[in-house]
């Protein structure tokens, strides 16, 4: 294979489901992607979301690093508007002490939630003040130790300072996001699960290369399944949302109740609401690693970062197998994750799903 696969985890509540039970899956499904040969896992950032159980992902990948060996483990992202640049500094100098060569922070600007969350995750500061690039500029300058003498916090070491840091990661789906990675030697991963548009990744790879020797990441929603059938069964329903709360005001959601909760938190009675299909590779292993080799091809893509937006967990595990670098058998026990739920609950660290 020409290129590395990694993935995205949004640790998602099934139906009936609980948070806990849900976590105890992100980390099995962690050490089965080792296991198979994966580069990276990452973990998500959300908010006020009741069927996503990780508002933390450093906190998630702290716990999944300790009970992993070999994988890259990380963020995608960390939601850097919410925080201070000191603090995220200190957390990953932290975890690549722990976890050697393994950290990998990304770093996202959305906010991850509605309004609500990120007015209560903004409380204390004065609402305005925030400039993303300027947050992403102290971050580096903190975790690289190149502050300038002048700045503010020039005096704020974050500590304890690794032998090696964290790998760096912005997560974003414009040149202008390409172009600021690239002047603060960051590597770029395009957000192909939120715009799958192609013209869109080649104008932003583009930006990238132009500034940058490094290569730039692409992001994909990718489900496979024993057939194409059971994975349309399983990705027929997504959608995204595209609330219009006026000129130049839009996001993102994931459905329509959502969409009017955000209305509803903003103060806008009239809104128009866009209705629209991602863009999914799905189908059996076959069509979706083909799919992959095309992309891979036609932008010279080094490295996927592979979303699979489904929350029964199984089918999840089916996918993590048959796309996996190793290319195990298109077959998949449906009682081997079930096995290490009760493995994870009473020894977590054996919580791995079983080889089918």
């Amino acid at each position: 294979m020409a290129y590395l696969i990694s993935i995205l985890d949004k640790s998602y509540i099934p139906e009936g489901g609980n948070a806990a039970q849900a976590l105890r899956d992100s980390v099995a499904l962690a050490q089965r992607a080792e296991q198979l040969g994966y580069h990276r896992y990452w973990f998500a950032e959300h908010h006020a979301a009741p069927q996503l159980a990780s508002p933390a992902p450093e906190v998630l990948a702290a716990f999944v690093l300790a009970q992993t060996q070999r994988i890259r483990v990380g963020t995608g992202g960390v939601m850097l508007r919410h925080y201070a640049p000191y603090k995220v500094a200190e957390v990953f100098n932290l975890l690549a002490n722990l976890a050697p060569d393994r950290v990998d922070l990304g770093v996202g600007k959305a906010p991850g939630g509605l309004l609500a969350s990120t007015r209560a995750l903004a409380y204390g500061r004065a609402e305005g003040t925030l400039d993303f690039t300027e947050q992403l500029t102290d971050l580096e300058g903190f975790l690289s130790d190149t502050l300038p003498a002048a700045h503010r916090h020039a005096d704020a070491v974050a500590t304890p300072r690794p032998e090696r840091g964290p790998q760096r990661f912005l997560l974003g789906a414009s040149p202008e996001s390409a172009e600021l990675a690239a002047r603060l030697g960051w590597r770029f991963v395009y957000a192909g699960h939120f715009d799958g548009d192609h013209a869109h990744i080649e104008r932003a790879f583009d930006a990238y290369r132009r500034a940058s020797t490094l290569s730039p990441l692409l992001a994909v929603v990718a489900f496979a399944a024993n057939t194409a059938e059971a994975a349309t069964r399983h990705v027929s329903a997504l959608r995204v949302y595209k609330l219009h709360l006026g000129p130049g005001q839009t996001v993102n959601l994931g459905s329509p109740e959502q969409a009017a909760e955000y209305a509803r938190q903003a103060g806008v009675a009239e809104y128009r609401l866009e209705e629209t299909r991602p863009s999914v590779l799905s189908g059996d292993a076959d069509y979706v690693r083909g799919q992959l080799d095309l992309l891979h091809r036609r932008f010279g893509v080094e490295e996927f970062v592979l979303d699979a937006p489904v929350a029964d967990v199984q089918a999840r595990l089916t996918s993590l197998q048959l796309l996996a670098p190793t290319a195990p058998p298109a077959r998949v026990a449906h009682a081997a994750l079930a096995g290490s739920r009760d493995r994870a609950a009473a020894h977590p660290r054996d919580s791995a799903p079983a080889v089918p």
